[in-house]
């Protein structure tokens, strides 16, 4: 079973008060790998540090969610990014998922709890395919010996 306080999580969105609450939640549910970027360019000269999971804010003011998006899948596809944005367009959001997102997240009230059951899917389905893939190699082994 995956250690899932040993993810590394990054928080980007310009608004301080937002980052630091999620910040806040997430340490108080033992995510504690967490760096905070107020802009997507930090965001961006930073994915050498390897993240699992990305929160990226849709409204930002250097480069908005879409761009560091779309930047983010061609360093590396399976990062998973979660959209998080006041707008409740669901065009906007269709158009994330377009573009590789695994969740489209509103701000409101219940962000950060949706922010932690998200985390716990991604777990999941890391599990699941690691499971699987333990399960192909060793039918693979079989079939040689």
């Amino acid at each position: 079973m995956e250690n899932t306080h040993n993810l590394k999580l990054f928080i980007v969105d310009d608004d301080q008060f937002c980052s630091s609450m999620y910040e806040r939640y997430l340490k108080n549910h033992h995510y504690s790998d967490i760096t905070i970027f107020s802009n997507g360019t930090e965001c961006l000269n930073a994915l050498h540090l390897k993240p699992d999971i990305i929160f990226l804010d849709h409204n930002m003011e250097d480069l908005n969610g879409f761009e560091v998006l779309k930047k983010i899948k061609r360093y590396d596809p399976n990062i998973y990014v979660i959209m998080v944005s006041a707008q409740q367009s669901i065009d906007t959001a269709v158009d994330t998922l377009k573009y590789g997102t695994f969740d489209y997240l509103v701000k409101g009230n219940d962000v950060c709890e949706k922010m932690k059951e998200t985390i716990e899917k991604i777990v999941s389905i890391r599990q699941e395919m690691a499971q699987n893939k333990f399960k192909t190699i060793r039918r693979f082994f079989l079939f040689l010996f």
